[in-house]
């Protein structure tokens, strides 16, 4: 399972997209933030409001230079199934990627065995490829898009502003603290 600090690996997959099926490799996102959202399965009852809340905020992230890549154990054939059908997943501009041997979610540590399907769960990867963030939980609690878009923002502000840290509940424009060498090791 890919940690915290680490390379995410150089795995290829199917994605549907603008209405398209195509093959692409988390490293064809180097140079780019990176959001993977991991989900159960298509056609069920909390994925498509947790999916058209990122869609709703799909502009935002892409301001701040990041791509979305939903994630689900689902072909991409089920995924423009779904597209085409469900009016909130209509919403969906960003990849929509498909794990249905559960590569992925094996990777990143979600894949639900006995169950066949992933865990609810976010990364955030930096433009170089590298874990700076992760959220995993049961599938009966929904996600924020506008929390991963507030942790987005602050991996990119520390990333820009090397000695900086951001507090609980920071947005853009908020205080940050300033790490001092006596607090290096015990942010």
């Amino acid at each position: 399972m890919v940690r915290i600090g680490e390379q995410v690996p150089d795995l290829r997959f199917q994605v549907y997209h603008n209405d398209e099926i195509k093959e692409v490799n988390l490293a064809d996102f180097r140079g780019k933030w990176l959001i993977l959202a991991f989900y159960p399965a298509d056609f069920t009852f909390v994925c498509p409001t947790e999916l058209e809340e990122l869609a709703e905020l799909y502009p935002e992230f892409q301001k701040e230079g990041a791509e979305i890549i939903s994630v689900s154990t689902d072909t991409a054939y089920v995924h423009k199934a779904w597209h085409d059908t469900s009016p909130a997943i209509r919403k969906v501009q960003y990849p929509m990627g498909a794990d249905p041997a559960g590569k992925l979610c094996r990777a990143f540590g979600t894949y639900l065995e006995d169950e066949g399907v992933s865990l609810r769960a976010t990364f955030i990867i930096d433009p170089d490829g590298i874990l700076k963030a992760m959220d995993i939980h049961d599938n009966s609690i929904g996600r924020s898009a506008r929390e991963i878009l507030r942790k987005l923002r602050a991996s990119r502000y520390v990333r820009e502003h090397e000695g900086e840290v951001c507090p609980a509940e920071w947005e853009p424009g908020k205080e940050t603290l300033k790490v001092g060498l006596d607090l290096v090791g015990r942010i």
